[in-house]
């Protein structure tokens, strides 16, 4: 199937190069702001692991600067510049947005289709912010990104891959010189330096790139409901794991420890749960037979789950959704908080 795609891939792959070069020669223009601003992004097309990135990167800068995110805003029913309030729901400012939102409510998060515009708009606001985080931005060439950190998935490596719709990337492999920070996510968390420099002759990191390794830490189940004290039997004989995520392997192999029989329900990433889904969901959970049965879904899912009209359908279940962090494996030499902090405070305003 691929061979016979590639003929495909090859024209996109056309139109992406022309696109590039349109920006290299000046025939689209470059926008530069004056602050602070780290764009997260990945060549595919999801599944990187971006959102924890992002949060790595609010708790690492947050106590010393204000930040705001910004973001497309995937899958939302509004267009142009909405900011983020306390009570702005998943489907006005998409999935991603709306968790940061509610974890961090001292940071600013906005969404906006025209990047450009959304920065511009951000810098007008009060407070104005003195770092920006781009989310999934590393195509969005329309503004200079003072720092691209370029996010590939460990299983699934971009230099092994190929453009759409042949294979999952939505950009060139070349576009990757423009990174400064490549991280491999999804590493296993034992990691020894025979993985790391096979990653890295994989990789192939040009001389001023720098190579980090991430992996993905799991905390301890959280219920949806938060305002009832829910507990988590001692053993679990069977867990149904709802997903609307790209990529839900890693989380199926930490649930597998978890129980003794896993079921899935696996839908599109960022889909929005109809009252259809709903009532399947309860439907194939009651079918499952056994007491200690829980329903798992993940930190993206959940928020799409409360905000939802129809989760009075499922809210007497016993639903739990499990957080997760980044971790990043140590490296001889210079780590990436020290290079991304190096970089914040050389170009800050108030430096």
């Amino acid at each position: 199937m691929k061979i016979l795609l590639l003929p495909f891939s090859w024209v996109y792959h056309f139109v992406v190069f022309l696109r590039h070069l349109f920006f290299d020669i000046g025939l689209l223009r470059i926008h530069s702001f004056d602050l602070p601003i780290i764009g997260v992004g990945n060549l595919s097309v999801g599944g990187t692991g971006k959102t924890p990135h992002i949060e790595y990167l609010i708790r690492l800068l947050k106590q010393d600067f204000r930040i705001a995110t910004l973001s497309r805003g995937y899958g939302r029913s509004t267009k142009g510049f909405i900011l983020a309030g306390a009570e702005t729901k998943a489907g006005i400012i998409g999935d991603e947005p709306r968790q940061f939102s509610l974890k961090f409510p001292e940071v600013s998060v906005a969404v906006d289709e025209d990047r450009v515009h959304g920065v511009s708009t951000l810098l007008k606001s009060d407070p104005t912010p003195e770092l920006i985080l781009l989310d999934d931005a590393f195509q969005h060439r329309y503004i200079k990104a003072g720092l691209n950190l370029l996010l590939t998935d460990y299983h699934q490596l971009y230099t092994e891959d190929y453009l759409l719709p042949a294979g999952r990337l939505r950009d060139s492999k070349a576009a990757a010189r423009r990174a400064d920070i490549i991280i491999v996510t999804k590493t296993p968390n034992v990691f020894s330096p025979f993985i790391a420099e096979d990653l890295r002759s994989r990789l192939k990191p040009l001389p001023h790139q720098r190579l980090f390794f991430s992996f993905i830490k799991y905390g301890n189940f959280e219920p949806l409901r938060q305002s009832e004290s829910v507990f988590v039997p001692k053993s679990v004989s069977s867990i149904l794991l709802v997903t609307g995520i790209a990529n839900p392997y890693p989380l199926k192999e930490f649930l597998l420890s978890k129980c003794t029989e896993l079921l899935e329900l696996a839908y599109p990433d960022h889909h929005i749960y109809s009252e259809k889904d709903f009532h399947h969901i309860v439907n194939t959970f009651e079918s499952i037979i056994g007491k200690n049965k829980l329903i798992i879904t993940t930190e993206k899912d959940a928020v799409r789950f409360r905000d939802s009209d129809y989760f009075r359908i499922i809210e007497k279940l016993p639903v739990f959704y499990v957080p997760i962090e980044v971790g990043f494996h140590k490296n001889q030499g210079y780590t990436i908080d020290e290079m991304i902090n190096d970089y914040v405070r050389k170009n800050s305003r108030n430096h």
